[in-house]
């Protein structure tokens, strides 16, 4: 599915109000002081009093060090501190592991997940992802794509992507290569699918959901939207060899090759030469409908 420009969201609201769905927008956030509170204010102000489209926005602080939760509840959102979300439940690191732990922490029967550097959001980027969820009963998740520019130029970004992530699908999952944005930190689906499926809680999670769910529900059930151009906090490269070692572990996982605990880290070599062990965060949280605590809240049932 294309963009929605001309989209009416008065009408978009009226198409939530008949399916009777309540919809949570939710930034998983670490030291985005800078950005998420722009985000925030976007979407409170457009999609929840201007039109009553989103019925809660939430920021699930991820070990921040910096103001972003305090930059955050400034602006209108629930802040909850990702330690604080299901004690009971052992701790995990990454954002695979904040966004399982949002699904508890959020009351929508549609979540929208948004990444919390986009220096240029627009309240688009909620609209056209909500938009299929809303108009279609078939659909069940939506991805966002867009361009994405780097050091100045048009294009370029998405670097882990084009080394690895593109290559992983290409390789051991063909029918997904429709997906422009595989790694895309932009999506919404409906609770009922979203609780079904494992979360990687590291930097595999957005390329482990796309495969999970395609496998569980069908290609037919997910949907991708434009989001024209995304501009963001682009990582140097030392940062995104991790971020590649754990879409390869997911890929080969979900592709049946056996994965130890070896391949939690990522060796490489510093400028002397020195070899250095990096972690990589590979476990993965079990559906969380699995969580009792979870089915208590949210009146769910395990089926046999």
């Amino acid at each position: 599915m294309g963009g929605v420009d001309n989209l009416d969201v008065v009408a978009l609201a009226d198409a939530k109000r008949e399916t009777g769905a309540t919809i949570s927008v939710c930034l998983p956030a670490r030291n985005e002081e800078t950005t998420v509170g722009q985000i925030v204010a976007t979407v409170r102000r457009n999609l929840v009093e201007h039109v009553p489209l989103v019925d809660e926005v939430v920021v699930v602080d991820d070990g921040s060090t910096d103001a972003t939760a305090e930059v955050a509840s400034w602006e209108g959102a629930r802040v909850l501190s990702v330690g604080d979300i299901l004690p009971e439940v052992a701790p995990g690191s990454g954002k695979g592991n904040a966004l399982w732990m949002s699904l508890y922490a959020c009351e929508g029967d549609i979540v929208c997940w948004l990444d919390a550097d986009v220096r240029n959001f627009g309240a688009h980027f909620v609209t056209r992802l909500l938009a299929p969820l809303l108009t279609d009963a078939a659909v069940g998740f939506v991805k966002g794509y867009y361009r994405r520019p780097l050091h100045g130029e048009a294009t370029g970004g998405g670097r882990v992507t084009e080394l690895m992530a593109r290559p992983v699908i290409s390789a051991l999952f063909p029918h997904l290569s429709a997906f422009v944005q595989p790694l895309a930190g932009e999506y919404a689906g409906r609770r009922t699918l979203l609780e079904t499926v494992p979360f990687v809680e590291g930097w595999g999670v957005e390329i482990g959901l796309l495969i999970d769910l395609v496998a569980n529900f069908g290609i037919d059930a997910l949907a991708q939207v434009d989001l024209d151009v995304r501009e963001h906090r682009n990582r140097p490269l030392d940062e995104l060899g991790p971020q590649a070692m754990a879409i390869l572990v997911t890929g080969l996982r979900r592709a049946g090759v056996p994965v130890d605990k070896r391949l939690a880290e990522l060796v490489r070599y510093d400028d002397e030469q020195h070899a250095e062990g990096v972690a990589v965060e590979i476990r993965e949280r079990p559906p969380i409908i699995t969580v009792p605590a979870y089915r208590a809240k949210f009146g769910r049932e395990l089926s046999a």
